[in-house]
């Protein structure tokens, strides 16, 4: 499943680009489907930031999903690798639940235009019904399905939520 967002900040690429990398912790706990978030580690490298955050989400598991996952598939790990020169994050997410079954990654771009900056985001998001463990071969193809779906529709809401964040951050610290 392809994961493609965009939005447009009415604010100069380099601070925008440094308040997303920088300023997550602050942002995250205001988002209404995050639990919480936590830095797991950060390395610098010249302009480039490898960054592991732990996130727990907040959202309505579906009846058929419960027996095999609980909370675990809104319990994910962010590997992001932040380029400063070309102004883009690599990014991959590992989500506690179905790990060997799910590849999730993708690169948001940080674009500079005349009056502000766009923020493209794009990802693939897949789920291999074969390699989930602990479902039983006759449901694994309904459980992958559900579960791409409550990932994917997760994934664009926080994109903006976080974007609608980082806006209100710069309104106040830049008026």
């Amino acid at each position: 499943m392809r994961i493609n967002a965009s939005v447009f900040l009415p604010f100069p690429r380099a601070l925008v680009y440094v308040t997303y990398r920088d300023k997550l912790l602050e942002l995250v706990p205001q988002m209404p489907n995050v639990k919480s978030v936590a830095l797991k580690s950060r390395q610098e490298q010249g302009s480039t930031v490898q960054q592991v955050f732990e996130w727990r989400g907040k959202s309505d598991i579906p009846g058929l999903l419960k027996p095999f996952v609980s909370e675990d598939l809104l319990t994910w790990t962010d590997f992001a690798t932040w380029k400063e020169a070309e102004f883009t994050t690599d990014w991959k997410i590992q989500p506690h639940a179905f790990g060997e079954a799910i590849r999730w990654a993708g690169l948001d771009r940080f674009l500079e235009e005349s009056n502000g900056t766009r923020i493209e985001s794009r990802g693939e998001l897949t789920i291999d019904p074969h390699r989930l463990k602990s479902v039983p071969s006759f449901l694994a193809g309904q459980v992958s399905h559900l579960a791409e779906d409550i990932l994917a529709k997760q994934a664009e809401p926080n994109f903006i939520e976080l974007s609608r964040l980082v806006q209100a951050h710069l309104e106040k610290q830049h008026p």
